[in-house]
Order: C-alpha cells, then structure tokens, then sequence
C-alpha cells in the first residue's frame, strides 16, 4: 500500500511540475475579421484585445509588458531624392527597398527602449526602426539610412507608419486592448496583428491573427476591372475622359 501512495505521490509531483513548466499563452480577439473600403471611407479603428494565460492561472505581482503590431501587405518601393536645378526641382538619385510593409503600426504598454534591448527588438520587428525594409543598392551605410530616414518619414505623415508608446492597456494583469488607427491612405490587402508578451527583456509569448482590407462597391468593381482586366479598364478610362472634355467643351461654347 504504501508502494502504491509513493508511487501516486510521484505521480502527482510530476503532474504538479509539467503543470508549472507549461507555456504562457496569448488569446487574442480583433474586432474586424474584414475591412471595407468605399467611396465614403475615412479611416477606421482596429481593436485588439484579448486575455494572458498564466499556467494555474498565477498571475504574476509585476505588471506584463505588451507590444501588439500591426501590419500590411509587403511591396517594393523606390525613394527618389530631388534636387534643384535652374530653379526646378527634379528626382535625382534614389534607392529602392524590397520589402516595405503598406501599414505598420505598433503600440506598447511602455516605450520600446524600455521594453528589451535591441537584439530582441530586433528579432520581432518591434519599431519602425527595427523594420527590415531589405535595401536593394549597395549604397554606403550612411547613405541607405538616410533614404530609410526619407522613407519613414513620408509614410509617418500619410499616418501609414505609426507607434504608441502607453497605448496598451492591461486589466488586472490578464486582460489586454490597444486601438489601432488605420488611415483612409490605407492599402488594401492581407495585414497581420502580431501581439507579443514580454517580461524581463524577453518575450516570452507570441501569437498571431490575420484580418483582410479590402474594396467594397463601386470602388471594388473599378479594383477588379483595372487589375484583371486592365486593356478594357484603360479603354473606358480614355473613353470617359474624351467624353468629359467634350460636355465641357459644349458647354463653355454655349456660355460664351
């Protein structure tokens, strides 16, 4: 009998300790599995929230660190520096980066800088400046950053590149939000919600969830005509055209 106890007692002292070794894992939730883009599209706000799972639910004292990020589909986009001359600004030498994200925005519960030191951020992709945009030329280091400089610095105005330090809010240590901005500039496509878990300078978990952008309505017949049917597309396009310039060429007549 006691053969039988010691045994189950083992057995109980390994349960307890594969119990205690499991992972943490991340739930997480959007709002919007889709995004429609039509004539009256202004923007939109993307929720993500979702709930930390501790192994036996011990939450720990010391607040987790969150960083959700939020991107777009991927393209290549060249940068061309302009210049003057003779009083004319005209492009002048450019870079072309290979794989430049059409969205991307994180937000954190506290600033990257604090978050873990740059190896790990580095890892994830957790900043914009930690952003592999995988530059084509073999241009000098201080070159390639300055068009990076030039790249970044467009799409943060258009609101297409954005980070929020503190726009993480953690409830009771479980429970996590952030609020993502998406800018009627937005490119439609397949975008990633990437939330990451991270204490000590580590992340200690990560999921993933996937959500579409796309045209709706008169906009998405106009998407589909010129991209699968591009001759008929540019056909219309010149047709219209030549139609609005003669209506307007009717009428300035008959005013005048």
């Amino acid at each position: 009998m006691a053969r039988v106890i010691g045994r189950a007692g083992l057995l109980a002292m390994a349960w307890l300790a594969l119990v205690g070794a499991a992972p943490i894992r991340l739930i997480t939730q959007l709002s919007q599995a889709r995004i429609d883009i039509n004539t009256s599209f202004r923007g939109a706000e993307l929720l993500v929230f979702g709930a930390i799972q501790y192994p036996r639910g011990a939450v720990p004292d010391a607040p987790p660190d969150i960083a959700v990020v939020v991107r777009g589909p991927a393209a290549p986009v060249t940068v061309r520096q302009k210049t003057r001359v003779a009083g004319i600004w005209v492009n002048a030498r450019g870079m072309r980066f290979e794989s430049v994200p059409g969205f991307y925005a994180v937000a954190s519960t506290r600033p990257i800088d604090a978050l873990a030191d740059d190896r790990i951020t580095a890892i994830y992709e957790i900043g914009i400046r930690n952003l592999q945009l995988s530059p084509a030329s073999g241009a000098d280091e201080a070159t390639t950053r300055a068009f990076e400089a030039g790249l970044v610095s467009i799409r943060e105005r258009a609101g297409l590149f954005a980070e929020r330090p503190g726009g993480v809010a953690v409830t009771r240590g479980v429970l996590y939000s952030a609020r993502i901005a998406l800018p009627a500039a937005v490119p439609v496509g397949d975008y990633t919600a990437e939330i990451h878990l991270v204490g000590k300078g580590r992340v200690l978990a990560s999921t993933s969830t996937g959500f579409a952008i796309g045209k709706s309505g008169f906009e998405r017949w106009v998407y589909v005509m010129a991209q699968q049917h591009s001759l008929a597309y540019g056909l219309a396009a010149v047709a219209a055209a030549l139609l609005a310039g003669g209506m307007a060429a009717l009428v300035t007549r008959r005013r005048w």
